[in-house]
């Protein structure tokens, strides 16, 4: 993208603000999952940063499962603008049938918009540890419910849903798709 995207214009906030704002409808424990660097403090939530370097999003998920102490940790990627919050509640609302709750679009897991429940953490610390850095690595250690493309369709077109904002094109897309009526 050429800069920070969750700082991109989106409606009257950014990116960043967005997914704030979806989060903080269906949960009261919001958190900016900021990796290495301690960012976006000024953003009314906690900051939390990744416990290791160089581990990609799956440091992410660890940062997110030590910050919840025991509780689910609801991730949603900033990069997906389309995920509505009535299947972010969705999520929330399976999790006691599970220990993660993940979208399967057409495209495969969508594990930066899932919930993890408290016994991820030692697969996911694991995982970490020896580098094994596939977000689905630790998923034979664990319960996973899938919530598969049929399901999706009530908040709207899977394929649309998990469009994912990593380059100008997809920023272009995201905004006419979030326009239409």
């Amino acid at each position: 993208m050429g800069h920070d995207k969750a700082l991109l214009s989106w409606g009257d906030t950014d990116l960043l603000g967005h997914a704030l704002e979806r989060l903080s409808a269906v949960t009261d424990d919001a958190r900016i999952l900021a990796g290495a660097e301690p960012r976006y403090s000024q953003r009314g939530v906690p900051v939390v940063t990744d416990p290791v370097t160089d581990r990609g999003p799956m440091a992410g998920l660890l940062a997110a499962l030590e910050a919840a102490r025991g509780g689910p940790a609801l991730l949603l990627g900033v990069d997906l603008p389309l995920v509505p919050v009535g299947l972010l509640a969705r999520l929330l609302a399976l999790a006691g049938h599970a220990d993660a709750v993940v979208p399967v679009s057409r495209r495969g897991p969508e594990p930066l918009c899932a919930v993890y429940g408290a016994c991820c953490l030692d697969p996911v610390r694991r995982c970490v540890e020896r580098k094994d850095l596939k977000m689905t690595a630790f998923w034979t250690r664990v319960r996973v419910q899938e919530v598969g493309p049929d399901q999706l369709g009530a908040f709207g077109d899977p394929d649309e849903l998990f469009l994912n904002v990593n380059a100008p094109e997809d920023y272009q897309s995201a905004l006419t798709l979030a326009r239409r009526p």
